[in-house]
């Protein structure tokens, strides 16, 4: 995201996190699942793309449960084009949980109880207005069992950037 949308929302999961749940930044799922092996193959498609194309365009949408959690609803068209085509690439390497089209979010709060996230999303859905989001770049993480690796992260720095 771009830098003040990662403010706000990492201080949102700071607040209402579980602490020992909470490894990542603020961020946005594009894929749960690629190979290891597929690494240095993913990173130079990041770069390829990152170099290509302009910052996508979304909106946050809505403030929505997750039933034990929080979450802002996001639309990106752009952000679908560029996962589909990282997709593309790696489609016979994908589980079954990233085969499908993503629900774009962004997760404030998860693994607590039902009261917790119904009054969390009363309270963040009073003053929420739909708006625009920016997104920066892409990153890659590796899960090791709890904390996750950072792997490597690009900006967009397409033609025409829009922000």
């Amino acid at each position: 995201m771009g830098a003040a949308d990662q403010r706000h929302f990492d201080a949102l999961r700071a607040a209402h996190f579980p602490p020992e749940r909470n490894y990542l930044a603020a961020h946005i799922t594009l894929f749960h699942q690629l190979p290891p092996s597929a690494r240095a193959e993913l990173e130079r498609l990041i770069h390829t793309i990152a170099a290509d194309t302009p910052p996508p365009r979304a909106m946050l949408r809505e403030v929505y449960s997750l039933g034990r959690g929080v979450a802002f609803r996001i639309e990106s068209p752009d952000l679908l084009a560029i996962r589909a085509r990282i997709a593309e690439r790696f489609a016979g390497m994908l589980p079954a949980q990233d085969r499908g089209t993503p629900r774009l979010h962004i997760t404030v709060q998860n693994k607590v109880t039902p009261e917790a996230a119904r009054a969390l999303l009363a309270e963040l859905a009073k003053d929420f207005r739909p708006r625009p989001l920016a997104i920066a770049g892409l990153a890659a993480h590796f899960y090791r069992g709890g904390p996750w690796e950072f792997a490597f992260a690009r900006n967009f720095r397409g033609p025409h950037a829009r922000y």
